[in-house]
């Protein structure tokens, strides 16, 4: 029993921080009817826009398979040395390589110096076509 619970405690904050909700901004309610019903003016500032989708189709195939299969949950966050979007720095060696390259080692799994990437980000279901619009998209913030 000694021996489960580092075990069971290590899982469960693991599962923890591995949370996809992000929680809401501010939890704030009005204490009136007139405070809820005061004019834009004296409102918070609203929250910047969600990043537009991409014109070129790829791309915007990339971003969706971006945001709705997974590949967000590492990459925002960093994990495993996963690269953020974005970042110029963590992607310029990446993009060097050219995008048939990073294409592959998404697709198979690599484990390299700065941290590791499962093979098709760990979601099987994944195509390859998927994978790569994934790959250029985020290859296509960094640039």
């Amino acid at each position: 029993m000694k021996r489960f619970l580092p075990v069971f405690a290590v899982g469960m904050l693991c599962l923890g921080a591995c949370g996809l909700e992000k929680p809401p901004a501010k939890l704030e309610f009005p204490e009136s009817k007139e405070e809820a019903a005061a004019p834009a003016e004296t409102a918070a500032p609203a929250a910047a826009p969600a990043a537009e989708t991409p014109a070129d189709p790829k791309l915007a195939a990339g971003k969706t398979v971006y945001e709705s299969k997974g590949c967000n949950g590492c990459h925002d966050a960093g994990m495993m040395g996963a690269p953020k979007p974005g970042d110029k720095a963590a992607w310029k060696d990446r993009i060097a390589q050219g995008e048939d390259v990073m294409t592959k080692k998404s697709i198979d799994g690599f484990t390299g110096k700065a941290g590791m990437m499962p093979a098709r980000g760990g979601n099987p279901d994944l195509t390859d076509e998927e994978v790569a619009n994934a790959v250029a998209y985020l290859a296509s913030l960094a640039k």
